[in-house]
């Protein structure tokens, strides 16, 4: 993907605001387990970075997806994958398809504010029984009148405890799995909803919550587009969420190597630097093949995406591999600082719980290899 000025500058502008008003502060947001995010959003949203595709109409700046890939990288220099994933929940997971298919009234009350950083969202999928598996979720929207009633739960939901809206997929009848669901916008200062942190062994900073829905009544206009097609609205978004990672992931690769190349460089055994040993340089060498492998496979799929082709396969693929390659670069890099990379506050050992993450959320390796593969003609 060949950038221009204009991707530069917003690169630019985004490893400004970065530098300035996010790592400082990391550490202390860490300790914390958890990070302000209606300020850091506020600051964000005042610079345009919330709202990069999103319709001009609504406060976004209506640009095409490959300056959210652009944005989605540069954000890999935050020095946690907490608030990184907390931003990218609100970028490319809780809002795209309420900017595709939402109604022009249901925008201007959830959209505009989010691209304003006024608010924080989330996105209501995972349940305890289901994750990965979609169709099988449980929370249910009952019409009554002009609203619906929805119980159920959701887990491992990012902004949770901080969000002010989900964007909740419920099953809103009892027909087919794949054609019974509905995306609703839900407040979470609606009655009915109470929420519950779950601490995490990395992502410190991110705040993450299993929300309960007793009874939450909220109007039918708040549901997305079409009734029963949330499945597939759901699937669409799924595939920004997938360039999000995959776009992101090549950066904190790049920290991770880099980091490990002063470290190995400074420190010394039997005489000589452990950057010295062939088998360390080599390595490394090895490990940043890789990752400008995967940078070149997710620019071939930001580049289909923009040109309007589907890209189901390559961002599954693309998701598969910063899932796997992010688990074999840290946890190669933190074998080279040795004892230094297992205390807790080290750069590599964060990144090394971070981002383990990354073959679990937003489809874990195991369903991205069976999509694949369906799409290869070679399973059922």
């Amino acid at each position: 993907m060949i950038l221009t000025p204009e991707h530069h500058a917003l690169k630019d502008s985004l490893k400004g605001l970065i530098d300035t008003e996010i790592n400082p502060y990391v550490d202390a947001w860490e300790e914390a387990e958890i990070y302000p995010a209606h300020e850091v959003f506020r600051k964000l949203g005042a610079q345009g970075f919330l709202g990069i595709t999103k319709p001009v109409e609504f406060g976004g700046q209506g640009l095409d997806y490959s300056y959210e890939a652009v944005a989605s990288e540069t954000l890999g220099l935050i020095h946690c994958g907490g608030i990184t994933m907390s931003i990218g929940v609100q970028t490319q997971m809780a809002t795209p398809a309420l900017a595709r298919w939402g109604s022009d009234a249901l925008r201007r009350e959830f959209l505009t504010p989010a691209i304003a950083g006024e608010v924080v969202a989330c996105v209501g999928v995972t349940e305890a029984g289901a994750g990965s598996d979609v169709a099988s979720l449980q929370t249910k929207a009952r019409k009554d009148g002009d609203d619906y009633i929805i119980n159920g739960s959701k887990m491992f939901i990012t902004n949770g405890m901080q969000g002010d809206w989900m964007c909740c997929l419920c099953n809103t009848d009892d027909g087919p799995v794949h054609r019974n669901k509905s995306l609703i916008i839900v407040p979470l200062n609606a009655p009915g909803i109470t929420r519950h942190k779950i601490r995490k062994i990395g992502m410190m900073s991110s705040d993450t919550a299993q929300i309960f829905l007793d009874d939450v009544r909220v109007p039918q206009a708040n549901r997305i587009g079409e009734e029963g097609r949330g499945f597939i609205y759901q699937m669409k978004q799924f595939q920004e969420e997938r360039l999000f990672a995959a776009a992101r992931g090549p950066t904190v690769m790049d920290e991770a190597i880099r980091e490990t190349i002063e470290y190995t460089r400074q420190r010394r055994a039997f005489g000589r630097s452990i950057l010295d040993n062939q088998v360390v340089h080599f390595r490394l060498a090895e490990l940043q093949t890789e990752v400008e492998a995967l940078r070149a496979l997710t620019s071939k799929a930001v580049e289909l995406y923009v040109a309007g082709e589907d890209v189901t396969m390559l961002a599954s693929m693309a998701k598969l591999k910063v899932g796997r390659l992010q688990r074999e670069v840290n946890d190669a890099c933190l074998q080279y600082w040795g004892g230094h990379g297992y205390v807790w506050d080290s750069p590599i050992s964060r990144k090394f719980r971070d981002y383990r993450i990354g073959s679990i959320g937003g489809g874990a390796d195991e369903v991205m290899l069976q999509v694949i593969s369906k799409l290869m003609g070679t399973a059922p």
